[in-house]
Order: C-alpha cells, then structure tokens, then sequence
C-alpha cells in the first residue's frame, strides 16, 4: 500500500510540473453595440438603426501558452459584426475582419506576430482621438476613409488601419517607449471594392508617461490596383484603375491636465506622380486622366476627453481634411457623452456636423455620400455592452 501511494504522489508531481512548464489559457471576450440614428444628408433625412457607433460590436478569441523563460505562444482571432441584422461588418467574406494572428511573445525582447494586424501607425495615432478610431462614427475615420470616395484622392492609397498577410514586430515597454514595426505582403480583397494591394512597410513609435503621450508613424505602400464606381450617375458601372505608391507621415500629441486630455494628429498622405499621359478608361469613348484622381491630402483633429465624473466621458473633435492642388477641403465638429450604468454597461450620445467644401464629398463611414458641397448632420442615442 506504501509502494501504491508513492507511485501515485509521484504521478501527481509530474503532472503538475508539466502544468506549470505550460500553463495555457483561452478567452472569449465581446462587444455588443446598437445605437438610433438621425441623419440630415444634404438635405436628405433619415432614422436608422445601426452597430458600433461607440465600440465596434465583436467577438473574439485571445489566448497565451507559457513556454517557459519568459517567452509566450499568443494569437488572437477578432470577428466583427452589425448586431441590428447579425450580418458581418465590412467584408461578408471576412470571419475574423478585425484581427486575425498567431505569434511570440518575449518578456524583454518583445513580440513577433502573423496574421491580419493593426498597423503601426495606427497604434502612433489612436490614443489622441477622442473617438478612439471607431470605424462608424469617429471622425477622423471619416476623413481617412474618405481616400476611398474622394474622386481626388480615388489613386492616393488611405491607411486603413489593419493589414492582412502581415509580419509585425512590437517591442516591451522600455520606460513608457514602444516601437513597431510591420511589413505586410500583397492580397487581394473583394470588399467593399475589389482591391489589390502592394506591399506595405509600416513603423511607428509612441511614448506615454507623466501624463504626457507622443507618437510617429510613418507608412509606405507600393502601387496597388483597386475597381470601383468612377460615374456617379451610374454606380454599377466599375472601372478599374492604378493606386500609386504612396507615403504616409503620421504624428500625435496628448497632454493631461487634471480631468482633462487634450489631444491633437496630423497625418500627410503624399502619392507618387503617375505616369505621364496614363489615363483611366471608364468606357471605351471615355478616358479620363489618371493624374486626377491623385493628389497629396492631409488630415488634421484637435479634441479634448474629459472626466466629467466617474461615470461620464465627455469627447469633443474638430476635423480638417484638406487635399492639395484642388478646391477639396472639410471642415467638421463631433461631440459625444458616454455614461457607464456599470463596468459592462454605458449609454452613449454623439452628435456631428461635416461641411464639404468644393468637390470634397466626405461623410461618416457607412453613409452614403453626400453630394459635393453639402453638408452632413448626424444625432445618434447608443448602448453598449461588454462580455
């Protein structure tokens, strides 16, 4: 029987120092977020019921493995989608849109990750907008995303924030300092639009401490292909056309004062020059200049968050898109409270006016756009839950 219980104290040992050598770990975490919609767009008035106007609502899988000595298996697998219609947001043919890698991660030296990521720049910008980047109604996500309506802008490329097939180094926190950096291979997308990217290098570095945050980022896209609508009156007639290689120079202030952040970004998006004489062909008695649809472009918000008390956030956004060598500018104002009825728990309001001046035709993603020189006022009332 003493022979019995050592074997079997034994076993136990041994199954515990393999537990600890690789202690694993997977989380399923969510968002879900619904919110009522007023829009005036140019005139047009509408009620709607949408997703995502304060977080993206999402689902998603994280997970960590110990390998021992400090190093770590990670991945993370992020879905996102519309819980009004239970459709997938963006891309239909996306189960896993928001993020979608595997990687190492080092207690000193860092991580090494693959997959569908967050670029760098992103991360050198994303904690000075009030808005926090939301992709339906952050304003500086409109006036990025306006790269992809803009008839001036069709052939400069826009950072969209994540990249798929890409490689991504991100360093410890050295002191309050981080540093990326990523390069992504080609892919091809189907939607919104049919979009063949080049090849992308992406750094950035950002620094948060004594209530002060700073950041930079610089991104380069090689020429890409993309097909999309180039005739108004006729959005189902799909023209495809060169995307030049474009540079894109990011930089990010924050500054906290008491109950107050205030925060500021700037980003410069500079396109090759086409060739000379290159020409899009929309049908074939139509031709028009390629060097029309690409001009350089900047994107500039100033904004404040404030603490108003522990249970409410008040975010206030000024935006100014303006795109060089042509009459295309967008002045716009966003302000937001969210209230937190609990930890998982917040209402939310926003409330937003985008004026388009010239041939600009910038609005909130999602929205249809509004007809060049119009404006665009939206009055939102939102929930959101967090599991």
């Amino acid at each position: 029987m003493r022979f019995m219980s050592q074997g079997i104290c034994g076993a136990t040992l041994i199954l515990a120092a393999g537990g600890a050598a690789a202690q694993s770990s997977v989380t399923l975490y969510g968002v879900a977020d619904t919110f009522v919609q007023y829009l005036d767009n140019g005139g047009n008035h509408s009620y709607s019921l949408r997703s995502g106007g304060s977080t993206g609502s999402l689902f998603g899988l994280k997970g960590v493995e110990d390998l021992g000595n400090g190093l770590k298996a990670v991945f993370t697998l992020e879905n996102g989608y519309n819980i009004n219609n239970g459709a997938f947001f963006a891309d239909t043919t996306a189960m896993f849109y928001r993020q979608s890698w595997v990687g190492l991660r080092h207690d000193t030296y860092g991580s090494l990750t693959f997959g569908r990521q967050y670029q760098p720049s992103f991360w050198a910008v994303y904690f000075t907008d009030p808005f926090r980047g939301n992709e339906v109604l952050s304003p500086l996500a409109a006036a990025d995303l306006a790269g992809a309506t803009d008839r001036s802008t069709l052939a400069t490329q826009y950072v969209s924030g994540r990249t798929s097939n890409s490689i991504v180094y991100t360093s410890p926190d050295m002191r309050g300092i981080h540093v990326y950096a990523m390069y992504g291979l080609p892919a091809t997308v189907t939607q919104p639009v049919p979009v063949r990217s080049g090849a992308m290098l992406d750094v950035a570095a950002n620094y948060s401490g004594y209530g002060f945050y700073a950041g930079v980022g610089y991104q380069y896209q090689h020429g890409a292909q993309e097909t999309a609508p180039l005739v108004p009156t006729a959005p189902t007639l799909l023209t495809s056309f060169d995307l030049m290689a474009t540079e894109h120079f990011s930089g990010a202030l924050a500054y906290r004062v008491g109950i107050v952040n205030f925060q500021f970004n700037y980003s410069y998006n500079r396109p090759k020059d086409p060739p000379p004489g290159a020409v899009v062909a929309i049908t074939p008695a139509v031709r028009l200049p390629l060097a029309s649809l690409v001009h350089s472009y900047s994107i500039m918000e100033l904004g404040a968050t404030i603490q108003a008390t522990p249970a409410d956030v008040i975010a206030i956004a000024g935006i100014a898109r303006d795109v060089r060598g042509v009459h295309d500018n967008t002045p716009g104002i966003q302000v937001g409270v969210d209230h937190s009825l609990s930890k998982r728990t917040s209402l939310y309001m926003r409330a937003g006016y985008l004026k388009n001046n010239g041939s600009a035709n910038m609005s909130w993603p999602g929205v249809t756009g509004v007809a060049s020189g119009s404006k665009q006022i939206l009055a939102v009332l939102g929930m959101t839950h967090r599991f």
